[in-house]
């Protein structure tokens, strides 16, 4: 059962099962919303946005064109996407850039991230980064500029020496982190 809130303005059809829509949403027609996903208060979704299935967006993240989501997202509050590198008023690109979250990803509160970049599979960005270029998969970012400062496990931990003190699992795809 797909739950919306009636203070929202969900216009799209295209939601999956079990997804959560909170108020104050607006959802244009075009969108498309995974399963079992979490769409907190105050959240605006574009037309050309594509969400997978277990994404959670927490509140006042607004999601532009181009956007694309994979399964199992965090989103944290107030996150920014832009869609244009070179925005002015009333002119607008034939297509906008794609920005791609892959599946797993953690985007900390207030983060921003440009248009074009690529966050790679269970990457981590920390709160208030801006996020510049690409993110490896697994790659732990912050600042602004963000910087790759370590690698994280699947289960969110800073690795040690490729090996995750929580849960024990070793990585041999990173070495110099």
């Amino acid at each position: 059962m797909i739950q919306i809130h009636p203070l929202s303005d969900v216009q799209s059809t295209n939601i999956g099962e079990g997804t959560r829509i909170w108020q104050y949403c607006v959802v244009l027609p075009n969108a498309i919303i995974g399963k079992l996903c979490n769409i907190n208060a105050y959240v605006f979704i574009e037309n050309d946005v594509v969400l997978g299935d277990a994404v959670t967006v927490k509140s006042g993240v607004q999601l532009w064109d181009g956007v694309r989501i994979r399964n199992n997202v965090f989103i944290g509050p107030n996150v920014t996407f832009t869609n244009d590198l070179t925005p002015r008023s009333r002119q607008y690109p034939e297509s906008f850039i794609s920005t791609v979250i892959e599946q797993h990803a953690s985007i900390g509160a207030n983060a921003t991230i440009l248009a074009g970049v690529t966050v790679g599979a269970y990457a981590l960005i920390g709160a208030g980064s801006v996020v510049t270029r690409d993110v490896p998969p697994h790659g732990l970012v912050y600042g602004n500029p963000a910087k790759l400062k370590g690698y994280v496990c699947q289960c969110g931990v800073k690795l040690n020496d490729c090996k995750c003190p929580s849960c024990g699992m070793a990585y041999t795809m990173m070495r110099n982190a």
